[in-house]
Order: C-alpha cells, then structure tokens, then sequence
C-alpha cells in the first residue's frame, strides 16, 4: 500500500503512525534506536506490505498492468488503491480528509527530528505540494506516478498507467474495495497485538 493507506491504518497512535510511514526508509532490523511506538509502527507496515503482496485481489489488480510494466506493477496498483481511499474516504472515516491530512503533517512537524533521512528529504515536498489529497483525483495519480518515473529515468514508463487506470476503472475499484475490507481487519488486529507488545 501506498502513503495514505498506511497512514489511515495506524490507528490513533502519534509515533507509530510516524514509523508506519516511514518505514521503508529503515532497512533490516536497524530501527532498535527509535522510540517504542515507532519500531510497532515500522514491524506494522512490514505486516501491510507482506499481506498486501500475497493476497488473491491485489495479485488481481497488478496482472492487468504486468504486461506493459513488468514488476512496477505492484508500485502503479499501490497508488491507484491509495485514490480509491482518497476519492471513497467518507466511507471508511467520520473525519474529513482534509483535517485528516492536516493533523498527519502537523505529527511529521513534530517529529521530523526522528524522521529517516530519505523521509527528512521527501516530507516537506509531500506537505508543500499537499500529495496525499492530490490522490483524490485522476490529475493528482498522474503527477505521482509521473514523478516515480523520473525516479526509474524513465525506465519504468510508470507514467503511462493511468490509460490503464482510466481503461479498467470500475474493475480496480471493485478490487480495492474487496481487498481493503480484508486489510483492515487484519492490520487491525495486528495492530492491536502491538499495541500490547509494546506497551503502548
């Protein structure tokens, strides 16, 4: 899953909602220097990507982008999950997105101090350009994926997706909707398991 998934799927816990963000700038089992909550947080979004990647309706969403985009496409269907979360997100919080959005950035201003470097790098650009809204709309995943394939230099051609995103649109939302429903009450039930692990 993309940003926003595992932002919403942190539940209420400040520092692991921060770790579970940040996650992928920590590799291995280096991350015994951060606070308590952060380390249930980064074994958190470990849980996500690990589900996520084996099951049955994601590995259906990705076979119809496998052709053309070889092994991004598990990258492109992690983004057009996170706008089917965006664009659906009345369904799944009483809380607008936008104040959503805005209490997450104002945790990544306080604790930017213990962010990950490549996160340290990444967040202000997330904040100044307000990403995580942005993938509410079709213009907003193309800018994205735009900039992931600036990343790959072009390589990935991840920014032609949304033909396949705009082609096959109903079908990845029936996907996302099925799929996120399992998510959530496995990450919910990992979560609270954590929660006691580490005494948070």
């Amino acid at each position: 899953m993309n940003f926003l998934a595992h932002i919403y799927l942190s539940g209420n816990n400040k520092l692991l909602t921060i770790g579970n963000f940040a996650a992928d700038g920590i590799r291995g089992k280096r991350f015994s220097k951060y606070p308590e909550a952060m380390q249930a947080g980064i074994v958190l979004h470990r849980f996500i990507d690990s589900y996520t990647d084996s099951h049955e309706t994601f590995r259906q969403s990705t076979k119809r982008l496998h052709k053309a985009y070889g092994h991004y496409s598990g990258v492109i269907v992690d983004i057009f999950y996170d706008h089917f979360l965006a664009k659906n997100w009345k369904e799944y919080s009483d809380i607008p997105i936008e104040d959503f959005i805005q209490n997450f950035y104002s945790n990544l201003n306080e604790n930017f101090e213990i962010l990950p470097e490549r996160f340290k790098k990444l967040s202000p650009y997330m904040i100044a350009d307000n990403w995580l809204l942005s993938y509410a709309s079709v213009e907003g995943i193309q800018k994205v994926l735009d900039g992931m394939n600036r990343r790959t230099r072009g390589r990935s051609k991840m920014n032609e997706a949304t033909k396949e995103l705009k082609l096959y649109y109903k079908a990845f939302e029936n996907d996302f909707t099925q799929f996120f429903k399992d998510l959530t009450e496995a990450t919910n039930t990992k979560r609270i398991a954590l929660e006691k692990e580490y005494n948070l």
